[in-house]
């Protein structure tokens, strides 16, 4: 990805959206409608401004070596009740990960935070972005995390790209070091949830009924913990108040990001399991999205089977990444081993849906290569099995003493599946 310009974001909230913008008491003068709008200009500069004053904090915190972000970046966003906390343990197991979200919201526990978001604001950029970019650099989100409430503002989107741009310099710099592997290539989901605004005010009214006769219950039987009493869940006003921020303010910076990063619009609108579909239709796997590109290019000659089933993709996805960087000819070797020898075999059993070849091709005698090629054919949608047989074959007789000299041959045999074709028949 080249880097990203932030004079390219679109406009949208100031950088502290803690007040409502007043309306003018009186229409402007001509004169003042002559001059030109540099709104969004102070804007871009306060958003720069910002994530400058952070970063160089971080820096100063952290040895540049220590600045290993998440390499995949889940943005979850939504109106408030599309059923984000009702969904984000699906979307977790979906893509593979086993770190908790991060709720940007229950990071900001100050008391003053808690004020304005009680009111149905939002918190200041520079407080949101120093505390987030702390929390990714824990080692649990390394393989990726899913953010829940960012961004929210123009400044939040503009500082999104900034970090990526970072992120991806960080990767450049420590690319051809031992320190390769933890800064890999990053990967930006954007992800909506959206329903319309009847559905969020009844949802957010429903929750905080839900949440009146369960807190009465425990604090009637002292058993259970309290839930947290949220004031827009009770005032239909506030509620509908915090809905239309969302679409006024978080809605806009989403869809800024659209053309930037890999975007997902889910309807949240129906039951449970509708949404779980939606979230799976759009979350279909994507090579080019997951790998160093480097490592797709090596495996962009093998054909991707039609239905992929990934099992410990993170993992999967990680050791390929590492014998690109440090075995990256054997790689090399073992993908055109696929693609000269193997693939024109696989492709004469496509309708089977397997095909099963022995090979004694010294390639595979590295230790290492049945590995490389195993996890290469995962990638690409296959199953693959490796089996190593020793065959004594004979090679001379001793006519004096009878003794038959063999030599060990090494037989590998490839066992690949994948879903075949399904032939129509007649009745």
């Amino acid at each position: 990805m080249a880097a990203l310009d932030i004079r390219a974001a679109s406009p949208s909230a100031r950088y502290v959206a803690m007040h409502a913008e007043k309306e003018p008491s009186s229409p402007p003068s001509p004169a003042a409608t002559e001059q030109p709008d540099h709104s969004h200009d102070l804007e871009i500069k306060d958003s720069a401004l910002i994530f400058k004053n952070v970063w160089h904090t971080l820096e100063a915190e952290f040895p540049r070596s220590r600045l290993r972000f998440p390499k995949e970046i889940i943005l979850l966003g939504g109106a408030p009740g599309s059923g984000k906390g009702t969904n984000t343990e699906f979307i977790l197991e979906a893509r593979g990960l086993t770190c908790p979200p991060i709720v940007v919201s229950a990071l900001l526990d100050t008391p003053e935070a808690k004020r304005i978001k009680d009111a149905g604001m939002m918190v200041g950029d520079r407080e949101v972005l120093a505390i987030l970019l702390r929390e990714l650099l824990k080692p649990e989100y390394a393989d990726g995390c899913i953010l829940d409430g960012f961004p929210r503002t123009g400044v939040q989107v503009d500082a999104l790209k900034q970090l990526v741009t970072k992120m991806q310099g960080l990767r450049q710099e420590f690319l051809h070091t031992p320190l390769g592997m933890h800064f890999r290539q990053p990967t930006v989901h954007i992800m909506v949830l959206f329903v319309e605004e009847r559905v969020s005010i009844d949802r957010q009214l429903g929750r905080g009924k839900l949440t009146n006769e369960h807190n009465d219950e425990v604090r009637r039987t002292g058993d259970g913990e309290l839930w947290e009493e949220r004031a827009t869940d009770y005032d239909p006003e506030l509620a509908r108040k915090r809905y239309r921020v969302f679409k006024e303010k978080t809605w806009d910076a989403l869809q800024s990001l659209k053309s930037i990063f890999h975007y997902h619009f889910i309807n949240a609108q129906g039951e449970i399991h509708q949404v779980e579909q939606n979230i799976v239709n759009e979350l279909q796997y994507q090579s080019t999205l997951e790998l160093d590109p480097v490592t797709y290019d090596a495996l962009r000659s093998i054909p991707v089977a039609r239905e992929l089933i990934v099992h410990a993709r993170q993992e999967m996805v990680k050791r390929l990444d590492a014998y690109q960087f440090e075995h990256g000819e054997l790689l090399r070797k073992v993908v055109d081993f696929i693609s000269r020898k193997l693939m024109p075999i696989i492709e004469r059993h496509a309708i089977s849906g397997g095909a099963h070849i022995n090979t004694e091709d010294t390639l595979l005698h590295d230790p290492l290569a049945p590995a490389i090629l195993i996890d290469v054919f995962s990638e690409r949608g296959y199953h693959a099995v490796v089996d190593q047989h020793r065959i004594e074959v004979p090679e001379t007789f001793d006519q004096a003493t009878g003794k038959i000299h063999c030599r060990t041959k090494k037989v590998f045999r490839l066992s690949i599946r994948f879903i075949g074709s399904e032939i129509r028949r007649g009745h």
